[in-house]
């Protein structure tokens, strides 16, 4: 009988711990969280053509005068490698492989930029896939001097279509984005917005993009 009592309250012990041990375990890894966190930052992108770049919620990017529609998440992807999505919208933006900026609902390889700051200190934004394939010149994120949207590769790094001030608002948590293949999403040359905003060649909301190098 005394042992029968002994092997319960072993078996009674063994349980507590295993239940103790089993909840100390699910507090630890709800405190440090199985989805890594990302240090980023709200900001705003003020180019040095005079406007901040904005991303509209019909999916148009381009420039403009008014501080308050312009805000960014930035968030980190990789060395020196991120992902600009608006604050709003919750958009990404993306650049496809004949340098056309787009938007995306969904986090692509299209949506990651080279964060590179240049020697004036200004900032540039270049596609972390696409470039010239002789030259190996990037492509990057530009305004003209209206404030609309370049095609990547018509704007060089040294110009100040390229140039962009980073204008942080405060330091905020991210969880990583999930990466979606572009296979996924229907590719579509009409130049029209899909709903998915993924397609290849979709153009700047359907509005025409300036090929002006020069500016």
């Amino acid at each position: 009988h005394f042992t029968l009592q002994h092997s319960h309250a072993n078996i009674s012990q063994c349980l507590s711990l295993s239940l103790s041990l089993s909840l100390s375990l699910s507090l630890f890894l709800s405190f440090c969280s199985p989805e890594p966190q990302l240090k980023g930052i709200v900001t705003k992108l003020y180019s040095r053509q005079g406007f901040h770049l904005q991303l509209q919620a019909d999916g148009t990017i381009d420039g403009t005068k008014e501080e308050d529609s312009a805000m960014f998440n930035l968030i980190p992807v990789g060395l020196r490698v991120v992902a600009i999505q608006g604050v709003q919208t919750k958009l990404y933006l993306a650049m496809n492989s004949e340098g056309y900026l787009y938007t995306s609902e969904h986090f692509t390889p299209e949506c990651k930029f080279k964060e590179s700051v240049f020697e004036n200190y200004y900032v540039t934004y270049s596609s972390m896939i696409y470039r010239q394939q002789q030259s190996g010149r990037g492509w990057y994120l530009g305004l003209n001097k209206e404030g609309e949207i370049m095609k990547g590769n018509h704007v060089k790094k040294n110009k100040p279509a390229a140039h962009f001030l980073p204008k942080p608002l405060k330091v905020t948590m991210y969880r990583e984005p999930s990466l979606h293949d572009l296979t996924e999403f229907s590719r579509s040359g009409s130049g029209t917005p899909t709903k998915s905003r993924s397609a290849s060649a979709v153009l700047n909301g359907g509005k025409a993009v300036s090929q002006n190098e020069s500016t």
